[in-house]
């Protein structure tokens, strides 16, 4: 019995592509976050916090890991401790590294920093990888801070009477939906 040459051809192919997507799945999957928080200083400059956690959720590791972050503008802010690169030379699967500096600005502004973006080799591939971070929220810096108890305030003048209307309707509402006690108390006098 011979078998067609049309059902290697195609077994062929499959087994070449199942192990095609065996391959993939083998594969380091980065996943990167930046945090960034700020402080505020008694000379009158602010402090930012940056940190960066970077996870490895693939199957396989990764090689020559490198964390690049250049959105911080030299005009803007000054160094005071660690530096916006740093890298390994593997990170496992399943693993997680962080890298954190800290910067300071004396400029009032608001900043929306870019995400910071990690490369890494794959061993079967020649061309290196590149992930991007989560980008962070737009930082205020130097911002008057409005007092919380003056915020709340300010929300009760604006809103405080469309509260109390809606408060108001609620209450009719129930009060109109829901059967009376002394109507349930005569009712039940009469039934004895």
């Amino acid at each position: 019995m011979a078998i067609p040459s049309k059902l290697i051809i195609f077994t062929l192919s499959s087994l070449l592509l199942i192990s095609e997507t065996i391959a993939i799945s083998e594969s380091p999957f980065i996943v990167a976050h930046k945090k960034a928080s700020l402080t505020k200083l008694k000379s009158g400059a602010e402090r930012v916090s940056v940190s960066i956690d970077i996870y490895n959720r693939g199957s396989a590791a990764a090689y020559d890991v490198s964390l690049t972050d250049n959105s911080w503008s030299q005009e803007v802010f000054e160094f005071v401790s660690g530096n916006t690169t740093k890298s390994w030379n593997k990170l496992e699967a399943g693993s997680l590294v962080s890298h954190s500096f800290e910067l300071e600005s004396k400029l009032k502004a608001a900043y929306n920093g870019a995400p910071a973006v990690i490369t890494f080799r794959i061993p079967t591939k020649a061309k290196l990888q590149e992930a991007y971070s989560t980008p962070i929220l737009p930082l205020d810096i130097l911002a008057d801070k409005m007092p919380e108890t003056m915020f709340k305030l300010r929300f009760l003048a604006k809103h405080g009477s469309l509260i109390s209307v809606i408060c108001i309707v609620a209450l009719s509402a129930h009060l109109i939906t829901s059967p009376s006690k002394s109507s349930d108390a005569k009712g039940s006098k009469k039934r004895r």
